[in-house]
């Protein structure tokens, strides 16, 4: 009598596998490094004007790989209003979480943004057409209540400017439900040099309304390093997926509250109290859930792994 059993992954397949995991982690370190410097170049520059800096910096960087003489009709999109919106609704998630930081601990941040799968999951029904079922919207709900828990409004809770980075978030769910429909339709690198292009131009018309001199040539390289970990978590991220499957990859986002928890009390001191920890915890094992019962449904988890970096 034969027993049927899924083959154990190859050497070489495990390998890619470690490979794509410990990019995912180097996207997610950067993207951390991303906020710590904004919350830190703030206090120096105008809010504006550190989120110039973040679009203009990653656009060139990104521009030097990515071009029309590197990967020709790069800039061709069979859906350019979508795309607009899309980087439309990045731009106000990012300039929203950069006013956010100002106020908030790095770690309270990071617990309100793992809540984008689960706003990811939620809408996926009724916007794709996604079966939600029973278990992901019970899932859902508790993760929610995890971030009540960190906010806590009218009870004494975090700064009143909680409110702009769930709006953020909101936005950035919003983002990342159209970075899996363009899929369809549009290359990884178009969607990508789109991203941060409306920003970019944006802001640079605006300049001069909000510019300020930076005070010293650390807040120049501070402004600069804003872009370049920008574009280094996102090529990391793509690296990844090139790696290792998406359900593989998707629980390692959670790593980054860790990393930002730590990247708040190094840099500025701040120690998360009990109501931010144990909301992280309930936000964090919800998303998990989700993950899990995604990757049972439907063997993969779509551009989850690309849906809470700013």
């Amino acid at each position: 009598m034969s027993q049927s059993h899924q083959p154990a992954p190859s050497s070489d397949t495990s390998r890619q596998r470690l490979i794509g995991i410990g990019l995912m982690c180097c996207a997610y370190i950067c993207f951390t490094m991303l906020d710590t410097t904004a919350k830190w170049l703030n206090h120096s520059i105008p809010t504006p004007q550190t989120v110039w800096a973040r679009y203009v910096c990653s656009v060139v960087i990104i521009a030097a790989f990515i071009n029309p003489r590197s990967h020709p009709g790069v800039l061709r999109t069979k859906r350019p209003v979508l795309q607009l919106i899309r980087s439309i609704l990045l731009f106000a998630s990012t300039i929203m979480n950069f006013i956010a930081v100002n106020y908030l601990q790095l770690s309270q941040t990071m617990t309100i943004a793992l809540a984008t799968p689960l706003l990811v999951a939620l809408f996926s029904g009724p916007i794709l057409g996604e079966t939600v079922g029973k278990g992901r919207m019970t899932a859902i709900i508790i993760g929610f209540f995890g971030v009540i828990l960190v906010a806590r409004p009218g009870y004494g809770g975090i700064h009143p400017v909680a409110i702009l980075s769930v709006i953020g978030v909101c936005c950035y769910a919003a983002f990342a439900l159209m970075t899996r429909h363009l899929a369809a339709y549009d290359s990884t690198e178009t969607t990508l040099v789109y991203s941060g292009l409306i920003g970019a131009v944006f802001l640079s018309f605006g300049l001069p309304l909000f510019w300020q001199d930076p005070p010293s040539t650390l807040v120049w390289c501070m402004m600069a390093a804003t872009g370049l970990f920008g574009a280094v978590g996102h090529f990391c991220l793509i690296l990844a997926h090139r790696h290792a499957p998406a359900n593989v990859l998707a629980p390692f986002m959670y790593t980054q509250l860790l990393w930002m928890t730590l990247s708040g009390f190094i840099v500025f001191g701040d120690v998360p109290d009990a109501f931010t920890v144990t909301g992280g915890l309930v936000v964090a094992a919800s998303g998990l859930y989700v993950l899990t019962l995604e990757r049972k449904r439907q063997g993969m988890i779509p551009a989850v792994a690309d849906q809470i970096s700013t």
